[in-house]
């Protein structure tokens, strides 16, 4: 076994392979969880709405990507898109034939789906006498909800959106079943290359758990700064 290690780690190839696999895995985690984020905030608020025409439709969106599962989904808009009539001699082309761009796009819906849950029940547990000060000082539903609501809500749904950033990370390992040479998909070539499973998976999967950890400590500061004011004294 360790002759194996020796060979497989020893070789410069080997960790390049990892290098490059790692930094597709953060591009693709990263900009998933932007896009999402920034779909989820005004689908959030619509959520809250008491409206049903308001708050339907994004309740569907919701329902959708969060009941079924996230593979499904990356196979639907991989696979599914090429077989619309007249795609491939549009535009679109140029971004769906690449696989990047259909993780990308099937990654964020499903991170914007659970996010806007998240920020959903925050916004909806703002404290009522927060809002009826804000009344009273004669802020409009814009002013609220800009500087009470979404600030007091972002603060109360840090730790629930820090199990959303550790689940995307995780879940990004499937990007490789679509021919993106992520972290696992890294894992899997030099499984192949070398017959070593244990060596080959084991690695990855501490970098994943290193990743995890860096993740846990950036949100735990971000609690203790955001929500301080709650801790005891």
């Amino acid at each position: 076994m360790f002759e194996s290690i020796i060979e497989i780690f020893g070789n410069p190839e080997t960790w390049a392979h990892y290098g490059d696999g790692l930094v597709k895995t953060v591009q693709l985690v990263v900009l998933s969880l932007i896009v999402g984020f920034v779909l989820a905030v005004p689908l959030a608020i619509m959520r809250a709405s008491e409206n049903k025409f308001i708050s339907g439709p994004v309740w569907v969106f919701t329902y959708v990507f969060r009941g079924t599962p996230l593979l499904i989904q990356l196979y639907m808009i991989y696979y599914g898109v090429t077989l619309i009539e007249g795609i491939q001699e549009s535009f679109w082309w140029e971004i769906f034939k690449r696989a990047f761009y259909p993780c990308l796009i099937a990654f964020s819906l499903n991170t914007a789906a659970y996010t806007t849950e998240i920020f959903r029940g925050a916004i909806l547990a703002t404290p009522r006498g927060e809002i009826e000060a804000a009344k009273a000082y004669g802020m409009g539903w814009g002013k609220r909800m800009a500087r009470i609501i979404l600030p007091s809500a972002f603060r109360r749904a840090i730790p629930a959106y820090s199990n959303e950033v550790i689940f995307m990370l995780h879940a990004s390992a499937i990007a490789s079943t679509v021919t993106i040479i992520d972290l696992t998909g890294a894992a899997r070539d030099i499984y192949a290359r070398y017959y070593s499973p244990f060596e080959a998976f084991i690695f990855v999967a501490l970098i994943y758990l290193a990743l995890t950890f860096c993740i846990l400590g950036v949100f735990k500061q971000l609690e203790k700064r955001m929500l301080g004011h709650l801790q005891p004294r």
